[in-house]
C-alpha cells in the first residue's frame, strides 16, 4: 500500500510536468496527421526518456517573473534521433541556467518518422528554428535580451544545434516577420557534428535514412558549413567517448578557428557519453566552466 501511495505521487507529479509543455505550433509544418504514441518513462538508469514525439512543444523556464531581460538558452536534449533524454539532458540544465541567471527553454523536438512527416530529415531543424523564432519574438514579453539568444544540444541534441548554427538562413518554417533565427552562441555537450565516416551512424540513419545521397550527408556535416558569421562555441567531450567519437568536437573545433570563429574546448580524459550535467570520471565539471565562458564573453556578469 506505502509503495503504491508513493507511486501514485510520482506520477501525479509527473503529469503536471509533462502538462507544463506548450505546444510550438498554431499548425504544424512538414506534418501528417496521425495517432500521438508519445510517452515518457524512466529507464533503469533512472534518466527520463521521452519516445515517439510527434507533436513538438516547448517548456518555457524563467529565472524569475520580473520585468528585467535575460540571456536565454534554447536546450536539445539528446537521443540519437530516436528519443529525447529529457532530464539529465533537459530540465536539469534549464535549472542550472535558471541558477546563474539564464532563462531556458527545453525543447521536445520530433523523432523523425514517415508516418507523419513528409520530410522526417527536416523536422527537428524546423522545431529548433520555430523555438528561436518564438523566443525572439516574443522576447520582450517572455523577459528576454533578443541579442543574447543561444542553443544547447546533448549529442544528437548538439548536432541539431549545430545544424541550426550553420543553416539559420535556410529557413524551413512561416516566418513573415523575418525574425533572425541565428543563435548568437552555441553550447554543444560531446555533440555529434559529422554524418561523415567518424560521426555517429545512429543518428544519421535515424535522421536522413539508410540509403543517404552525397548531398545530404554533405548539408547535415556541420564542419563544412562555418564561416566567419558561425556562432561562438562552447564545446565539451570526452577522449574515451565509443558512442560519438571525439573527432566531431576536434574538427568542428579546428573549422571555427580557421575561420576566426571563438571557440572554447575542453576535453575530458574520461567520461564516457551520454554523462549529461554530471562526469563522475573528472573532478571539473562542465556547468562551471561554462559559467566562467560566459562570464569571459560578457554573456551574465558576477
Amino acid at each position: 500500500m506505502k509503495h503504491f501511495f508513493w507511486l501514485t505521487v510520482f506520477l501525479f507529479f509527473h503529469q503536471i510536468s509533462m502538462a507544463q509543455y506548450l505546444p510550438l505550433y498554431s499548425q504544424i509544418p512538414n506534418y501528417t496527421s496521425t495517432a500521438n504514441e508519445e510517452t515518457a518513462q524512466y529507464n533503469n538508469a533512472g534518466i527520463l526518456i521521452i519516445n515517439k514525439v510527434s507533436q513538438p512543444a516547448y517548456r518555457y523556464y524563467r529565472v524569475k517573473e520580473d520585468t528585467v531581460e535575460r540571456p536565454c538558452v534554447i536546450i536539445c536534449p539528446g537521443g540519437g534521433y530516436a528519443v529525447l533524454a529529457a532530464g539529465h539532458e533537459g530540465s536539469d540544465v534549464a535549472l542550472f541556467l535558471n541558477s546563474i541567471g539564464i532563462n531556458a527553454i527545453v525543447l521536445k523536438y520530433r523523432i523523425p518518422d514517415r508516418k507523419n512527416q513528409p520530410d522526417p530529415s527536416i523536422a527537428p531543424l524546423q522545431d529548433l528554428q520555430q523555438a528561436m523564432y518564438l523566443a525572439r519574438f516574443n522576447a520582450a514579453s517572455w523577459g528576454i535580451l533578443p541579442d543574447k539568444i543561444g542553443v544547447l544540444g546533448f549529442s544528437a541534441g548538439g548536432h541539431l544545434a549545430a545544424s541550426l548554427s550553420s543553416h539559420y538562413m535556410d529557413i524551413k518554417i512561416d516566418n513573415p516577420e523575418r525574425v533572425s533565427l541565428r543563435p548568437d552562441f552555441q553550447i554543444l555537450l560531446y555533440p555529434v557534428i559529422s554524418f561523415k565516416a567518424f560521426g555517429h551512424k545512429g543518428s544519421a540513419e535515424n535522421l536522413i535514412g539508410g540509403g543517404t545521397s552525397a548531398e545530404q550527408l554533405h548539408y547535415f556535416s556541420n564542419e563544412e558549413w562555418v564561416n566567419r558569421q558561425t556562432p561562438p562555441a562552447f564545446i565539451i567531450h570526452a577522449k574515451d567517448d565509443s558512442t560519438v567519437p571525439v573527432q566531431n568536437a576536434l574538427v568542428y573545433h579546428d573549422a571555427l578557428q580557421q575561420n576566426q570563429v571563438p571557440s572554447f574546448l575542453h576535453l575530458f580524459e574520461k567520461g564516457g557519453h551520454g554523462f549529461g550535467m554530471t562526469n563522475q570520471q573528472s573532478e571539473v565539471q562542465w556547468p562551471q566552466l561554462l559559467k566562467q565562458w560566459m562570464l569571459n564573453i560578457r554573456l551574465i556578469e558576477r
